[in-house]
């Protein structure tokens, strides 16, 4: 039961109650045998500053690269980047980079879909708020306790140096669980406000859903058709026979092109989860399954998009 929990990362398995592929700085660190600088703990905010100025130094034209397209990508998802303190950033990666593996990437993962999953356009409520720790005892949810006590470790060494909402801890996690495994490097924008009480139940689409019920829930969540396909992109972590289980790739599409659940092998139940195997079924899924299974440049650069929609629609922010 832990591996289905630990790929469903976008549907619920049960029925719920009534009530940018450019190297990443990792991934070069890696390349030269050499570790990025740490930051300095003498002065937190200071040491913030040096720290983003060290990776500049570090990464060379790239990282500068990084930093100053930056707010460009934000802008265009309603966020105002005049806001974001980039100094901030190092200081939580680096907690996140303490506790994370690839072991645990798939979970962490799964953790924001569940935590921004909630997000209703015609309530205008839930979202990536953080509510996910109040949510924790939900079936939709089983498992995710782990992933949590995993960021609270992260979480509590982070907060000496500056507070940080579990909606910021959990949106940035889940990009390096990404990047980690080989994906985009995704970057997100600081100060989310957690919310102090649970979203309402009932929000997350079933696996059981067919495409057409797929794209309606989507839908009334602000995303279309593409977005969905880019986003259960992520299925390809976990062990549900997509691929390498802690590689970030476009293996996932080339599965479902395949569609080797049709074969009278028996395997079907070991292959992706029902909703999975219905976006084969839809033409317009269709289309997209295939030009992300031949491109997957195109869908590093569509689910890089489609996250930071995700993690961004239905905050609330500080200095809003």
């Amino acid at each position: 039961m832990a591996t289905i929990f630990s790929t469903s990362l976008l549907c619920s398995r049960h029925p719920l109650p009534s009530s940018l592929q450019f190297k990443s700085p990792a991934n070069i660190a890696q390349g030269n045998g050499r570790s990025p600088p740490p930051p300095s703990k003498s002065h937190p905010k200071q040491s913030a500053i040096s720290s983003q100025n060290n990776y500049t130094a570090f990464y060379g034209r790239r990282g500068l690269i990084f930093s100053t397209t930056l707010p460009f990508l934000l802008e265009g998802f309603g966020v105002n980047a005049l806001e974001v303190d980039a100094g901030d950033s190092p200081i939580i990666l680096d907690g996140i980079r303490q506790v994370l593996s690839k072991a645990k990437a798939p979970g962490v993962l799964r953790l924001v879909f569940h935590d921004a999953g909630t997000y209703d356009m015609d309530e205008n409520s839930g979202g990536m708020n953080g509510s996910i720790i109040y949510e924790l005892d939900r079936p939709e949810n089983a498992g995710l306790n782990k992933s949590v006590k995993i960021l609270e470790k992260a979480r509590s060494e982070v907060d000496k140096i500056r507070p940080v909402s579990w909606a910021d801890m959990i949106a940035m996690a889940g990009a390096e669980a990404v990047l980690l495994c080989g994906g985009p490097v995704i970057p997100v924008q600081l100060g989310r406000i957690d919310s102090m009480v649970p979203d309402p139940e009932g929000r997350l689409p079933l696996e059981s859903l067919n495409a057409s019920s797929l794209k309606k829930c989507f839908l009334k969540k602000g995303f279309s058709t593409q977005e969905l396909v880019a986003l259960s992109g992520a299925h390809t972590l976990g062990s549900k026979g997509f691929g390498n289980p802690t590689v970030f790739d476009n293996s996932y599409f080339k599965v479902l092109v395949e569609k080797p659940w049709s074969s009278s092998a028996g395997m079907s139940s070991m292959i992706g989860l029902p909703s999975d195997r219905a976006l084969v079924e839809d033409d317009e899924c269709l289309r997209w399954i295939r030009i992300y299974a031949d491109d997957q440049m195109k869908f590093f650069k569509d689910f890089r998009n489609a996250y930071l929609k995700l993690v961004n629609t239905g905050a609330q922010w500080k200095n809003a």
